[in-house]
């Protein structure tokens, strides 16, 4: 019996030990990136840290934290930021950030993010490339306004990019139940005053290759580039609109695509309003979009639905026959 104490004693005697060595690491990595980031020209600070979490986490929280960069003119700031891993393997990391007021600034322009058990998760591979299987981000209820108005808002969301058999791909998924879109969004489409206040749907599914796994070099050295997208839905419902979107597109070294979208929309005639009230399309734009898509729309059967294809060829794009210019170019920076 005895032998069998001082066993358990010195286990958790060497545990203890390296819990605390552990997270004392864990603790100064996160700070001393803080200081790379004042190295760099960046307002990097915080209040405090502390840390907590034992015997199995790790729970490294700092207190006002407040980044800002003077190259592109964007700030964060919140009341705490907590850093959470289990203590075996600090690879799988959990962000929580606080249910109070949070704020980004873009040069003067600020916005105030309110959000209900918002939290980012990071799984990496053990190794030192440190290769990523999951990143994701997920949210209760959340709100975003300016200092005058809200801009959107949400019952719920979740964004997940996870790793596939084939390393370099990964499946891209995103969904907000309940987004609403702010009053100035509603204002900007003058006819949208007799949608509902949300949307029914609003959820992508998709899976992009890149040229290289996502690891540790995507920050140290260059960004991983798309090399092909399946997108298998892109789907938004709001009242009687609907939208529909699938297709594949592959993308060369210049980040040029070259594939075909399947776009299905319901109630069109309503989106060429928005659109135009928008000041998305012309005034003089409107009769002659409206003619084409609705002989299109009769080729179908269903006046009220358009099917159409986005056609990317030769770094040009085109919405069935009716050419829209250059093809946006796919490159990460």
């Amino acid at each position: 019996m005895r032998s069998l104490i001082r066993v358990v004693i010195f286990i958790v005697v060497i545990w203890s030990a390296y819990w605390f060595v552990a997270g004392f690491g864990l603790r100064n990595a996160i700070t001393a990136w803080f200081d790379a980031q004042q190295d760099r020209g960046w307002q990097a600070e915080f209040s405090d840290a502390e840390t907590a979490g034992y015997p199995f986490h790790h729970v490294t929280r700092l207190n006002s934290p407040a980044l800002a960069d003077p190259v592109n003119g964007t700030a964060w700031s919140a009341d705490w930021i907590e850093f959470q891993s289990p203590a075996i393997w600090p690879g799988r990391q959990v962000l929580r950030f606080a249910d109070t007021p949070q704020r980004l600034s873009y040069y003067d322009q600020t916005a105030t993010i309110e959000a209900n058990d918002l939290q980012a998760e990071l799984q990496l591979q053990p190794g030192v490339a440190l290769v990523l299987e999951k990143m994701a981000l997920t949210s209760g209820a959340w709100s975003i306004a300016d200092e005058t108005e809200a801009l959107a808002a949400g019952d719920t969301l979740a964004l997940v990019m996870e790793q596939t058999a084939t390393p370099e791909a990964y499946v891209i998924s995103a969904r907000v139940d309940g987004f609403t879109p702010g009053d100035e969004l509603r204002d900007l489409m003058r006819s949208a005053t007799t949608l509902p206040q949300a949307f029914d749907t609003l959820e992508l599914d998709m899976t992009a290759t890149f040229d290289k796994v996502w690891d540790r070099s995507a920050l140290e050295q260059s960004r991983p580039q798309l090399v092909e997208i399946d997108l298998r839905l892109a789907e938004i419902k709001w009242g009687s609109l609907r939208l529909f979107a699938a297709g594949e597109l592959d993308i060369d070294a210049q980040g040029i695509p070259t594939g075909e979208i399947a776009i299905r929309a319901e109630n069109w005639r309503d989106m060429i309003a928005m659109a135009n009230a928008a000041g998305a399309l012309p005034d003089q734009a409107v009769d002659t979009v409206t003619r084409a898509l609705n002989f299109m729309a009769g080729l179908g059967g269903n006046p009220n639905a358009l099917d159409l294809q986005l056609n990317f060829r030769d770094g040009f794009v085109a919405l069935g026959p009716l050419p829209l210019g250059p093809a946006p170019r796919l490159i990460l920076r």
